[in-house]
């Protein structure tokens, strides 16, 4: 299906996807102080790093598997193939996706259907759970 003749897929609001930010971001920091102290005068300076990747590799394996990562699901997100397809993206656009998440300035400069230069790289929509169900005929 080309573009042009794709149908509309109303995307999720910047305020929810910020909020499953602050959550995937929150869970992957806990993570890590599981292992190595993250905060305190005794932190790992590279602990930065390890939360980084962390949630670089959380989100695309959520993403590719269950279609968000885990603060998308908690936050009621599904990230979608885009025109209308209602899989998520296979593991490498997933993993792409995510790795320029992490460089933070492609999910701030977006198209005005609320797509940013990450989502038009990797072929996707972030959608709400409504949205996601109402194009998986459910």
């Amino acid at each position: 299906m080309s573009p042009t003749s794709a149908p509309s897929v109303e995307t999720a609001s910047w305020t929810r996807r910020v909020v499953a930010l602050v959550v995937d971001w929150a869970a992957c920091t806990l993570a890590v102080t599981l292992f190595t102290p993250v905060y305190g005068a005794d932190a790992d300076p590279a602990s930065g790093f390890y939360v980084l990747g962390v949630f670089v590799l959380e989100s695309a394996l959520f993403t590719a598997l269950l279609g968000g990562s885990f603060g998308k699901i908690v936050t009621r997100l599904r990230v979608v193939r885009s025109y209308g397809d209602p899989r998520p993206p296979a593991l490498l656009p997933a993993l792409a996706r995510q790795l320029l998440v992490a460089l933070v300035v492609p999910p701030l400069v977006f198209r005005p259907d609320g797509r940013g230069l990450h989502d038009l790289a990797a072929g996707t929509s972030t959608v709400t759970i409504e949205t996601f169900r109402r194009l998986a005929g459910r």
